[in-house]
């Protein structure tokens, strides 16, 4: 698909039941409630894959991230999305996620479901052009100097700080 906003999604209520389909420009016009996976991909070292969105990005464009992800399609389950978004914007195969926590955002009029994974990548990688515009693998003590200093999406960082306090119980 070549227009993002034309993508389908499916629309979901506050307990992520599926309550009908709409194209993800007019849910994000709307306002409606959908599901999106994030992955945070880590190496051997425990350095985090850490990026900046494309300024054309849909939501939070320009924005940094500690996630790779995105919406889950109509019909998809969360699990095959965290796979097709984490290679997409990878540039890789054969990640295997791992489920950790999921979560409702929401934030000035939008709300969606967040199914957050985890996954380790050792191999290199090749990020999507269209999706990622500068990446690095940062220490979490690097991650922690961008955080104070760099915008970051909203949604990445209240799933981030979920993962902190998961890891740290």
């Amino acid at each position: 698909m070549t227009n993002p906003a034309e993508e389908l999604l499916d629309v979901v209520d506050e307990h992520d039941r599926v309550i009908g389909t709409a194209p993800r420009g007019e849910v994000y016009q709307r306002g409606l409630t959908h599901r999106c996976v994030f992955v945070l991909v880590s190496d051997r070292a425990g350095r985090i894959f850490t990026h900046r969105r494309t300024d054309t990005k849909l939501f939070a464009p320009g924005f940094h991230d500690m996630f790779v992800g995105g919406v889950v399609g109509a019909g998809e389950t969360y699990a095959s999305a965290a796979v097709r978004e984490a290679e997409e914007e990878l540039g890789v195969s054969g990640i295997e996620p791992r489920p950790l926590l999921k979560f409702l955002f929401r934030e000035e009029g939008l709300s969606w479901w967040c199914d957050v994974y985890e996954a380790r990548w050792d191999g290199p990688v090749e990020p999507q052009e269209s999706e990622v515009a500068w990446h690095a693998w940062l220490t979490p003590e690097e991650l922690d100097a961008r955080l104070a200093r760099d915008a970051f999406v909203p949604d990445g960082l209240e799933a981030y700080r979920r993962y902190r306090e998961l890891r740290a119980a």
